[in-house]
């Protein structure tokens, strides 16, 4: 059995068991679109989520959106590639403009662990899925 993907696994698995209790905890989750949520669902994430790419939002409105809920930090948990980066970029500046605390600890934690594996948080359970499966392939 490879050690190194049981801990990455594990790694992974912990990462997002501790995103769902953030997100039970209150704090809103961001992601770009339904499949991120459908993704976040599946894992085990039960929050509020609120998706930046939906029915017509513009990027103001989901600022909008974000100020009205009166909440005090929001995890921004956007895509890997070029835009996600770019959005999650522009949600910072406008969240501090806001003086709404931001946490990214998750999307840096996950980035790291899965350098280029996944550029795409709706691929996350597919992944975990595989990950597994290679781990179990190689027990045998």
């Amino acid at each position: 059995m490879s050690t190194r993907l049981k801990n990455k696994e594990e790694n992974l698995l912990n990462i997002l068991t501790s995103l769902a209790k953030e997100s039970l905890n209150g704090i809103p989750i961001i992601v770009e679109g339904k499949k991120d949520v459908t993704a976040l669902r599946e894992l085990g994430v039960t929050g509020i989520i609120i998706t930046i790419k939906t029915k017509g939002k513009s990027f103001l409105d989901v600022i909008s959106e974000i100020q009205q809920t009166n909440i005090s930090e929001v995890i921004l948990f956007l895509d890997f590639d070029k835009r996600g980066k770019e959005a999650t970029k522009c949600l910072q500046q406008n969240l501090e403009h806001l003086k709404i605390r931001y946490n990214l600890t998750f999307w840096h934690k996950l980035s790291t662990l899965t350098s280029k594996e996944v550029q795409y948080i709706e691929s996350l359970p597919v992944y975990l899925c595989n990950l597994h499966k290679r781990i179990t392939i190689k027990r045998q």
